[in-house]
């Protein structure tokens, strides 16, 4: 027999409070919806643990060694020991100790997904997305009776939720009860339901919701908004919204942490003289100074104008501009002429080249595709 309490992660000594608090807890976390379609059987161990635990009369046959959930154990008698007890003593174990199934029910938690630009990532922001869902009934508020009206007392049960039965047993005639089938355990019954939810209580709606997206978010983060979730039968409590952001590939600019990376190509003659270039930012145009005798994919840094950190919008990552130098593939006879000129008198040194089997710590540099590796690892 599953030990419920232990799926539940509570005491024996729980008061409800305590299970309807642990239940919500754990359907949250098992919920096929957040946690992924391998979790819907401890989603549904922990639905039944509920079930049991939440129902006074379920959970003391529990108590006394019988799992109400298993079939073989309702088939062997159809009653508990409160029943027994009931018949001679008349008090606290019997039918009195059972009320009605309320009607309001919490509702589920709902999971949906947005798409923002790195601006957004950076800076923070709000953002809408559409949802379709279960919403509080406008119609009846969620009593699901129709307006003007209200749910009555069950003529069957007299509002006790439960009818009871005499059964044989082997101990001779026992008094059983189970739920009103009139009433369906709810000891009221909605004689004129709501035309829009049916009785119900909500009704499928479709909502705008306002995400606050925080600065510095990164992609594949998970928001929680509390009480924006599904509401629940009869109006019940609303479960939560989880949100899963994802950021849109950016056309300029490529994010490592805080630092974001761009590459500019310059002609060889800025490289050899150093020239000023000016950068679009998402703080507005700046220009950097590319100093002269650059070598390919050297750095240019822009400090504090990278991304936020998380919470802290005073406190940013850089911009890491890479230098690509372009190399000339066509000359012209002039230019040839110029370009052997300038070899004569800067490279006569050049004849005999070092071999090295690896550049010393000074002069190493990482290419452009191994920078490119280490920035998305």
């Amino acid at each position: 027999m599953a030990d419920y309490y232990e799926v539940l992660g509570v005491d024996r000594t729980a008061s409800e409070d305590e299970i309807k608090k642990a239940y919500r807890k754990m359907s949250r976390k098992y919920h096929p919806d957040i946690a992924g379609t391998e979790y819907e059987d401890k989603f549904k161990e922990v639905n039944s643990a509920y079930e049991v635990l939440s129902d006074p009369q379920k959970r003391r046959m529990y108590d006394q060694g019988v799992d109400p959930n298993d079939p073989q154990a309702s088939a062997a008698g159809g009653f508990d020991m409160g029943d027994v007890f009931s018949q001679f003593f008349g008090g606290g174990f019997g039918a009195d100790a059972q009320g009605p199934i309320p009607r309001t029910q919490p509702g589920r938690d709902v999971l949906a997904g947005v798409d923002i630009d790195l601006k957004t990532a950076i800076f923070g922001g709000t953002v809408h997305t559409q949802l379709h869902t279960f919403g509080l009934c406008q119609e009846c508020g969620g009593s699901g009776a129709q307006k003007g009206t209200s749910p009555v007392t069950c003529p069957v049960c007299q509002g006790r939720g439960y009818a009871q039965k005499v059964v044989r047993t082997l101990l001779g005639q026992m008094m059983s009860q189970a739920p009103c089938e009139r009433c369906e355990g709810h000891g009221t019954i909605i004689e004129n339901p709501c035309p829009q939810c049916l009785g119900h209580g909500r009704s499928r709606i479709k909502r705008d919701v306002g995400i606050n997206i925080p600065a510095g978010v990164a992609d594949g983060s998970r928001l929680r908004l509390n009480s924006q979730g599904e509401v629940g039968e009869g109006g019940g409590a609303a479960g939560d919204l989880y949100i899963d952001i994802s950021i849109k590939p950016d056309k300029r600019y490529t994010r490592s942490g805080q630092d974001l990376h761009c590459w500019i190509s310059i002609p060889m003659t800025w490289a050899v003289l150093g020239h000023a270039v000016d950068l679009d930012t998402f703080d507005g145009p700046r220009q950097i100074q590319v100093p002269a005798g650059s070598q390919p994919d050297d750095e240019v840094t822009l400090k504090g104008l990278g991304v936020s950190k998380l919470g802290n919008k005073e406190e940013r990552g850089d911009i890491v501009v890479h230098v690509l130098v372009q190399i000339p593939t066509k000359l012209d006879d002039r230019e040839r002429d110029l370009i052997e000129d300038f070899a004569k008198s800067h490279d006569s040194d050049a004849r005999e080249i070092p071999q090295k089997s690896k550049p010393t710590a000074a002069g190493a540099k990482k290419g452009i595709f191994d920078k490119l590796k280490d920035i998305f690892n």
